[in-house]
């Protein structure tokens, strides 16, 4: 199927957005996977939006046909003559012609009914979400004549609703209620899996339709993106769901306010397995069921109510996360799983990265893959994204505290669990007394205490550490399939929630210090245990002995109460990838609690193969892709994806010429050269020389300047050698000088004071002179890096002070390097680590200058200071609609002179 040759658009699209939609087209119908550069500011969301759906209606378009023609067909198929002309094209002799008429005329019928189902369905879909549109249509005009009369609204009663605190009813006190604490019967380690953890009120799946699957980095973008859908020509008919987190979905006030994602995670889980239990416990009479019935209502979550309802009002009008809460509240429906339960009937459904990325994570939540399209935009960082997703580190405080309360735990119900599941708890015992023992320490002791050896950092690969510690004769997988079929991670932490604070990390100190030398802290544990039953029954008994103290509570933070047990699971998946995909990074320290085992993953296609694959196209968007070739070898290549099926776009920016202007500057105002590698950027006459191109960028250049700096470090150090030498009183005269702040919470406020002051001086004008702007200094990877527009007066220069290559002798990039060295070609007679190691650099690069363009009116100049920016291979390196401008300037004089006929240009234009 050729691709149109127009698309529906909210205006009349660039010509560039018109090719991009064409080639996405034509490499959705085609099936292939595709890399995809548009810049920032050329409208590539819309562009995704408008060439992606107009494919997937014609695609279904083209199924809807298909369907009528089968169906047209059904009788002919089924008719004699038809029948014996096929049984005399076939060449199959084994049976009977009778036979092969039959089961020709079976498979017929069979395609026949599937076909007639599947249409039913649809339009009974249809017709039901058109008669939720038709609703809400008229509550809204309702509602909006209500306000005008001065009457109250659903929504403004929905806004009243909100403010009310929903609490769950208090369930029982008694001891029964640890019987949701006991982890689930683990049988044989034969049996299939699926057998285990089907309940009874599993329903038949919904068949999943064609659909596009939509994922970028953080729930904002999400949002943004959806309301890009909502502004489209397909907003008021496409089918659309947003995925989330329980954090962001959540609308039950009291898991809401436990803050912490994990301890959300688990209570959601626990109160629907609670709900679960009791409505499958046994059977009795009407009277019987209808008690039991109020009962899961009452343990269970009760917004785990009108789903069904709510996922077709889901699918009626295009919502974004907030406003999917929303309703959600008004239906006192939980948007968690009703956006899940839309996801087969969706037409787009929109998700973070991790859900789609890992493997697990995109099973449990209802992806299916086969057949449909995948888009994955701000793509640039996916290898580094799916390596982060699948890395993992535990501390050794969290060992500890993991030994410790599953000691206790099983201690507690050693009575009540099964052989199986004692003998797998011992197992998990033994092995993290071994992950405590590679760290130098030892388990039941402080992780406080000064741990045995030397302190050092060094890898080893998965064998050589399992060999190492002890663990070798152990099998990882059985362990790791017991925790998920048992449930552990989320018993365990019930356990401890529970008992806070009773559930504390015992040491050996503990034992020895108890009188007669006869109890243990595990002992006296239960005694505590025991005594605070008594005293929730209104008993009357009071130990005489304090609560044993924990060397390691003073470092525990509020969630820290919850057991890290999740995080140990993790690892011990990680543990089982194959050798040569990963390494295992043991950093000993001082102390067990300074100490940390970290599982760094190596081949990151081995993650996306299953995407790759299944998926019928994928696409990878971003407004920097380049280098592309690090997409190919490290993720395609790897991933089993033939060169064949890869196609590339990348186009320009939608900004004339005359308003981009990338200088590369080898040489400052006193004429030396200015290289900020290791070895020259800590020299003085280097400072010096960046303090007087700043001055006279800061007299020369409107409004904004942003100033990138390859690390805090050396930010620091410029800051504070600028203050010294004066050069900071110089650059204060022309420019009100800000610095990125290390913590996250405050860089709102600095970028708001940033362009308060930028706007301050363009209202005022020549009152404000001698100041003209802000400086702002930053670092490359840091928060302003990426996600940050420095758009118009903002950003009307960016200077990327030297190039921002990663530490060497990082222990974690080299033995990156050295895989890539093993397992993938050389080019140009360069290694591949060595390639990884330029690509690291330049992918920082790219991401830093990208902030100064943001929209086809605005104008800025790029200046990257440093003389190793004239090499040619680090020019390739560089976006197209970059490189293609930049002009590379070896004396300040002339670079100062073309920057001033830039402005003096744009200011004439005014």
């Amino acid at each position: 199927m050729e691709p149109p040759q127009e698309f529906p658009f909210p205006f009349e699209p660039y010509d560039i957005q018109k090719g991009f939609m064409t080639k996405l087209y034509q490499t959705l119908e085609e099936g292939k996977v595709g890399i995809f550069e548009s810049p920032t500011g050329t409208g590539k969301s819309l562009s995704l939006i408008c060439g992606a759906l107009k494919w997937l209606q014609d695609h279904e378009d083209r199924q809807k046909r298909e369907v009528e023609e089968i169906l047209e067909g059904a009788v002919k198929s089924s008719s004699p003559e038809h029948d014996n002309k096929d049984s005399k094209e076939s060449n199959i002799p084994a049976a009977p012609d009778w036979v092969q008429q039959f089961a020709k005329k079976r498979e017929a019928e069979e395609r026949t009914l599937k076909s007639r189902e599947e249409q039913e369905a649809k339009v009974k879909r249809e017709a039901r979400l058109e008669e939720i549109r038709k609703t809400n249509r008229a509550n809204f005009f309702s509602n909006k004549r209500k306000r005008k009369e001065g009457k109250k609204s659903e929504e403004d009663e929905e806004e009243f609703t909100m403010m009310k605190d929903e609490t769950l009813p208090d369930g029982p006190t008694d001891k029964g209620e640890d019987e949701e604490l006991i982890v689930d019967d683990y049988k044989s380690d034969e049996e299939d899996g699926s057998k285990q953890t089907r309940s009874e009120d599993d329903k038949e799946e919904e068949v999943h339709i064609t659909k596009i699957y939509y994922c970028s980095r953080t729930h904002s973008q999400l949002a943004q993106f959806v309301r890009e859908v909502q502004k489209s020509p397909f907003g008021k008919d496409v089918r659309v769901v947003s995925l989330g987190s329980r954090q962001n979905l959540c609308i039950n006030d009291s898991v809401r306010k436990l803050g912490s994602t994990n301890l959300i995670n688990d209570r959601c889980l626990e109160m629907q397995n609670k709900k679960k239990k009791e409505e499958s416990r046994g059977k009795g009479d009407d009277a019987d069921r209808q008690q039991k019935r109020r009962r899961s209502q009452a343990v269970g979550c009760p917004f785990h109510q009108h789903i069904p309802t709510y996922s077709d009002e889901v699918l009626a009008e295009v919502r974004d996360i907030e406003q999917l809460v929303l309703k959600g509240r008004k239906m006192d429906a939980c948007p968690y799983y009703g956006t899940r339960y839309s996801i087969p009937a969706a037409q787009l459904v929109a998700l973070p990265y991790n859900t789609l990325l890992h493997k697990h994570t995109r099973e449990v939540t209802g992806i299916k893959l086969e057949g449909n399209v995948v888009i994955i935009d701000e793509a640039h960082n996916l290898v580094d994204t799916i390596t982060g997703i699948h890395s993992v580190e535990i501390t050794g405080g969290q060992i500890a505290r993991a030994y410790s309360q599953l000691t206790q735990y099983a201690q507690r119900y050693k009575s009540r669990l099964l052989a199986k599941n004692l003998r797998y708890i011992k197992q998990i015992l033994h092995v993290l007394k071994h992950f405590i023992m590679c760290l130098g320490g030892k388990a039941g002791q402080s992780p406080e205490e000064p741990s045995i050896g030397v302190p050092k950092v060094h890898l080893q690969t998965i064998n050589d550490f399992l060999f190492t510690a002890g663990m070798d004769n152990i099998n990882l997988f059985k362990i790791q399939r017991y925790c998920e079929k048992s449930h552990i991670s989320r018993k365990l932490n019930g356990f401890v929630e529970k008992y806070q604070p009773s559930v504390t990390l015992h040491t050996a100190k503990d034992t020895k210090a108890d009188t007669g030398g006869g109890a243990s802290s595990v002992s006296k544990f239960l005694q505590q245990i025991k005594q605070g039953n008594m005293q929730q029954t209104g008993g009357t008994q009071q130990s005489d002995t304090p609560p044993p103290s924990s060397a390691g509570s003073q470092e525990e933070t509020p969630h820290q109460s919850s057991s890290p047990f999740m995080h140990i699971e993790a690892f011990l998946l990680a543990l089982t990838n194959a050798d040569k995909d990963g390494r295992v990074v043991i950093n000993k320290q001082a102390r067990l609690s300074q100490s940390s085992l970290r599982f760094l993953l190596l081949n990151p296609a081995l993650h996306f193969m299953d995407i790759v694959q299944q998926a019928r196209a994928v696409i990878m968007a971003g407004g920097t892709m380049q280098p592309v070739s690090e997409f190919k070898e490290h993720l395609l290549f790897a991933a089993g994806v033939k060169p064949q099926r890869i196609t590339e776009f990348s186009c320009g920016h939608v900004i004339p010429a005359c308003n981009l202007l990338p200088v590369a500057l080898g040489s400052g105002p006193a004429g030396g050269a200015v290289e900020f590698s290791y070895e020259h950027r800590n020299k003085e006459h280097t400072m010096v020389e960046l303090g007087r191109v700043l001055v006279n960028l800061c007299n020369l250049v409107p409004a904004g300047v942003c100033v990138f700096f390859p690390s805090y470090e050396y930010e620091r150090q410029v800051y504070k050698f600028f203050e010294d030498s004066g050069v900071l009183k110089r650059l204060a005269v022309r420019k009100q000088v800000f610095r990125e702040p290390k913590k996250a919470s405050q860089v709102d406020q600095v970028l708001s004071d940033y362009s308060k002051c930028i706007q301050r001086c363009k209202t005022l004008g020549h009152k404000a002179m001698p100041l003209t702007g802000a400086l702002l200094f930053s670092v490359v990877g840091g928060k302003m890096s990426e996600g940050i527009n420095f758009s118009d007066d903002l950003g009307r220069c960016v200077v990327m002070v030297g190039l921002p290559y990663p530490n060497i002798k990082s222990p974690e990039l080299k033995e990156k390097m050295d895989y890539l060295d093993a397992t993938l070609p050389h080019h140009s007679g360069k290694s591949p680590g060595q390639i990884h190691y330029e690509n690291l650099c330049m992918k920082a690069v790219n991401q830093s200058i990208g902030r100064a363009i943001r929209h086809k009116d605005d104008y800025a100049t790029i200046l990257l200071l440093d003389r190793r920016y004239f090499r040619p291979n680090i020019c390739a390196a560089l976006p197209d609609w970059i490189s293609s401008h930049l002009q590379t300037i070896s004396k300040f004089g002339d670079a100062f002179g073309t920057i001033r006929k830039f402005f003096m240009a744009k200011k004439a234009d005014r």
